[in-house]
C-alpha cells in the first residue's frame, strides 16, 4: 500500500494560486466602512428624537425596562451633530463601541491592503466576561432610580 500523502494537485486544487489584487482584497472592508457611514448619515438626517420615526423599542414595549441598546440611535444622532455629551446622555456605550468598530475597520482595511489574511481580533476570557458583567451592570443601573442620568434622552 502506497503511503504517499495526497497533495493538493490531486484533490482538483491549482497549486499556482494567482495574487489577488488590491481592489478585490478591499472591497470587504470598504463595504464595511461604507455601512458604518451610511447608518450615520442615515441617523444624521432622519432625526430619532422624533416620535415614532424609526419605531418602538420591542424590549421597552414588552416589558417597559431600558435594554443596553435603548437610546444608541439618538445618541448616534446626537454624536454626528457633534453634540458629544448629548450622545454620553442618551446612550453611554455608543462611543466606546463607534470607537471600537472604526479601529476594527482600519486594521481591516491595512491588513488587507498588505495581502495579509482576515483575523478577527481575540480577546480574553477575561474581557469578555468583564464587559458582559459591564453591560448587565449598566442595564440593571439605568433601570433603577439611583440610573436615572443613564436613561435615554
Amino acid at each position: 500500500m502506497d503511503s504517499t500523502p495526497v497533495t493538493a494537485a490531486f484533490s482538483g486544487a491549482d497549486s499556482s494560486q494567482e495574487p489577488v489584487p488590491v481592489w478585490r482584497r478591499m472591497a470587504p472592508p470598504l463595504m464595511a466602512a461604507g455601512v458604518g457611514i451610511g447608518t450615520m448619515v442615515l441617523l444624521h438626517f432622519r432625526d430619532p428624537h422624533v416620535e415614532g420615526s424609526y419605531g418602538l423599542c420591542p424590549v421597552y414595549v414588552l416589558t417597559g425596562v431600558y435594554c443596553p441598546g435603548c437610546g444608541g440611535m439618538r445618541a448616534m444622532h446626537n454624536l454626528t451633530d457633534g453634540r458629544v455629551l448629548d450622545s454620553l446622555h442618551s446612550n453611554v456605550m455608543v462611543l466606546p463601541l463607534v470607537l471600537a468598530f472604526a479601529v476594527f475597520v482600519v486594521y481591516w482595511a491595512i491588513r488587507a491592503f498588505r495581502g495579509q489574511q482576515w483575523r478577527l481580533p481575540r480577546f480574553s476570557a477575561v474581557t469578555v466576561w468583564s464587559f458582559v458583567g459591564l453591560l448587565a451592570v449598566y442595564t440593571v443601573l439605568r433601570n433603577t432610580p439611583w440610573g436615572t442620568w443613564l436613561t435615554p434622552v
